[in-house]
């Protein structure tokens, strides 16, 4: 039905501006600790990298299982939840990796993997989940993962502008991060009401 069928473009697009907007944020906030040179960006990225690519290997294992839009749904708000110390316990973390780690490039790196492995890891299990979800039959694989790329990656850049351009200049960082986590808990409990009168599962087309 097609009001399942959008509500997994939504996620996918969501997952893709949270992505980035964190990624952002993340170098953002590991600026006072470790400074801003380019070996910051380069861990941020780095960590980003890894952790999407180790999603899409498990999204794509765990879409073999019984797939739904009910589990998609908690996809997103899995990497809400494991996001919560970006939010909550951000400075305490980056402080206790900079009083042991000297150097700021392995401290950066270390900083990134404490604060942004999990909710990265669990965000890019989404795009792969939703190709999934999407397929009614074996030819329409290819244009099905086309599109959820594409709804994705154009919420990557619709989340790297509005935070650099926008957000970042008008609330704090604090502010911008509570913003995102509400954002992502409201996407994925309406997801889950969509699913709960559907019965979790999106029609072929």
């Amino acid at each position: 039905m097609r009001s399942e069928r959008l509500c997994v473009y939504v996620l996918a697009f969501w997952s893709g501006c949270f992505v980035m907007a964190l990624e952002l944020l993340g170098a953002r906030a590991l600026g006072p600790y470790f400074g801003s040179g380019i070996y910051v960006w380069g861990a941020v990225i780095t960590l980003f990298m890894l952790s999407l690519s180790l999603g899409y290997l498990i999204g794509g294992s765990l879409s073999a299982r019984g797939p739904s839009l009910a589990r998609l749904s908690a996809l997103v708000l899995l990497a809400m939840a494991a996001a919560l110390p970006c939010a909550l316990a951000q400075e305490p973390i980056l402080e206790a990796v900079a009083a042991r780690i000297e150097d700021a490039r392995y401290g950066a790196l270390a900083g990134s993997v404490a604060l942004f492995f999990l909710p990265i890891t669990v965000s890019g299990t989404v795009s792969p989940y939703a190709v999934r979800l999407l397929v009614d039959r074996l030819g329409s694989a290819g244009r099905v993962a086309g599109w959820v790329f594409f709804v994705s990656t154009l919420g990557s850049t619709i989340g790297t502008l509005a935070t650099s351009f926008y957000l970042v200049l008008v609330f704090d960082l604090d502010q911008i991060m509570a913003g995102l986590l509400a954002t992502s808990a409201g996407i994925g409990l309406a997801g889950l009401a969509v699913a709960r009168g559907k019965g979790g599962h999106v029609a072929a087309a």
